[in-house]
C-alpha cells in the first residue's frame, strides 16, 4: 500500500489505557516516517496534552486538536487555525448547573470547567497548565470557545443543540464543535496545503469523532476496540489498542519490505 500521509487518533488508538505509547507503536511509526510518509496526530485533546506525545514521537507536522477545531504548528505550537462554536449558553448552563455532571469548555485561551476530576488532573500534570476557572460556569468570563464537553448520563440534552453545533455523542456524554467542523475538515485543509490526494492517505481511530475521517480518506482503519459504527465506516479493522493494533496495521500493510533477492 503506497501512501503519503497517516493521520492517527490518540486515545484508544496510539495510546495505551495508561496514556503511554508502546515501544512497538513507536518503532512502527518511526520506520514509516523513515520511508518518507508524513505522520500527523488528529485528536479530541487540546494542544497542551497533545504536544508532549508529538514531541516524544519526533513529529514536526501540524497537530489537529479538539476534533478539528484547532490546528497547531508542529514546531512552534502556535495555533494556525481555529473554528469557534456558539451555542445557547443560557440553556446549556440551565440544564447542567444543578445536575451531577461536568461541563468542560475549551477556549483559545485555556480550559474552564464546572468541577475538576481525574481526567482534568491528568491534563494538568501532562500539559503543565491548570484550568483557568473551576466552578459555576454561569459566573465565568470566557470567549472564543473551540469545544464544549459535557460529561453526563442524560442522553437527551445533546439533541437540543444540533442546530447550532456539530454534536458528537459518547457513552458518558457529548461534545460540541462548530458546524461542519471535524477531524476530516481539518485534514482536508492540511492535504490541500501539502498537495496530497485523499486517496494517498490512511487514517486510524476508534471513536465517533473519527468516523468522518475514516470514511473519506483513501483508507480508513478502525481499532479492534472501536464501536461498531466506527468499524462500519472503515475499510479495515486492526487489533485492540492495548495489543498494539496501530503497529500491527503499519507493519502489515504500510512498511515496505527491506528484503533483497538475488538475481
Amino acid at each position: 500500500m503506497n501512501i503519503r500521509a497517516l493521520f492517527i487518533d490518540m486515545d484508544g488508538t496510539l495510546l495505551t489505557v495508561s496514556n503511554n505509547i508502546s515501544r512497538r507503536n513507536m518503532e512502527a511509526i518511526n520506520k514509516l516516517m523513515n520511508q518518507g510518509v508524513m505522520v500527523f496526530l488528529a485528536t479530541g485533546r487540546h494542544f497542551e496534552v497533545t504536544a508532549p506525545y508529538h514531541k516524544e514521537i519526533g513529529l514536526q507536522t501540524p497537530m489537529i486538536c479538539l476534533n478539528g477545531a484547532a490546528i497547531h504548528d508542529g514546531e512552534t505550537g502556535r495555533m494556525i487555525q481555529m473554528e469557534t462554536v456558539k451555542v445557547n449558553e443560557e440553556l446549556l448552563h440551565h440544564l447542567t448547573a444543578e445536575d451531577p455532571c461536568n461541563v468542560i469548555i475549551h477556549t483559545a485561551n485555556g480550559l474552564y470547567c464546572k468541577e475538576t476530576n481525574e481526567e482534568i488532573d491528568y491534563w494538568t500534570k501532562v500539559g503543565q497548565i491548570p484550568p483557568r476557572y473551576i466552578g459555576d460556569l454561569r459566573l465565568a468570563n470566557y470567549n472564543d470557545v473551540l469545544k464544549y464537553s459535557v460529561r453526563t448520563d442524560e442522553q437527551n440534552i445533546s439533541a437540543l443543540f444540533k442546530e447550532e453545533a456539530e454534536v458528537i455523542n459518547w457513552n458518558d456524554g457529548f461534545e460540541m464543535v462548530a458546524p461542519n467542523v471535524s477531524k476530516w475538515s481539518a485534514i482536508k485543509k492540511l492535504l490541500r496545503a501539502y498537495r496530497i490526494n485523499p486517496n494517498e492517505v490512511v487514517a486510524i481511530g476508534d471513536g465517533p469523532n473519527d468516523i468522518e475521517m475514516l470514511r473519506y480518506v483513501g483508507t480508513g482503519v478502525a481499532m479492534g476496540n472501536a464501536r461498531e459504527e466506527v468499524k462500519a465506516a472503515s475499510d479495515f479493522v486492526t487489533g485492540h489498542h492495548e495489543n498494539d493494533g496501530l503497529a500491527e496495521f503499519i507493519e502489515r500493510y504500510l512498511l515496505k519490505s527491506t528484503e533483497t533477492f538475488a538475481i
